[in-house]
């Protein structure tokens, strides 16, 4: 089940993601290939199979990747809170 994601982490990704997108694009594509290769190896052949532009399919990917590892962190963090 994803974890749900809400608009405090959306607008978290969505002010690293925009601040400067080119530079954040290509920072995800080093981080995914070490973090998690197969997904970076989807990520990349659905681009180039795609009539459409392939670092905007790159960068859909690469956010919704960045949006459910920050409401994963997020849960576990609220699962694990002690007083």
């Amino acid at each position: 089940m994803l974890p749900v994601i809400s608009e405090e982490i959306a607008a978290t990704a969505f002010s690293e993601i925009f601040e400067n997108m080119p530079e954040w694009r290509k920072k995800m594509i080093h981080y995914i290939k070490d973090e998690n290769p197969e997904v970076n190896t989807a990520i990349i052949e659905a681009a180039n199979k795609t009539n459409l532009d392939p670092k905007a399919v790159a960068l859909g990917a690469y956010m919704t990747y960045l949006l459910i590892e920050l409401a994963v962190k997020e849960n576990d963090a609220m699962m694990n809170y002690t007083e």
